[in-house]
């Protein structure tokens, strides 16, 4: 058996793709927020999607829009 990844083991695994990337911003996508609030490879998914500069989906239980005002707020940080 291959290698296991983090996209292996996340909750989301076969879950249907169109829960993760809603119709547009204003969705507040509860049900994919729901799929990923328990799962053990969240913050993975997150950074993964920052990293990558995601545009759209939500990864990591984070919208497009929660992950920008992420990015923000981790910049005045510092």
């Amino acid at each position: 058996m291959g290698v296991s990844t983090w996209r292996d083991q996340g909750r989301c695994k076969g879950a249907d793709p169109a829960v993760f990337h809603p119709e547009d911003d204003e969705d507040p996508a509860l049900e994919a927020k729901a799929i990923c609030a328990p799962c053990p490879v969240r913050e993975t998914c997150l950074e993964h999607a920052i990293a990558l500069r995601e545009k759209h989906g939500v990864w990591g239980g984070y919208t497009a829009k929660e992950r920008r005002r992420l990015v923000r707020q981790r910049r005045r940080a510092g």
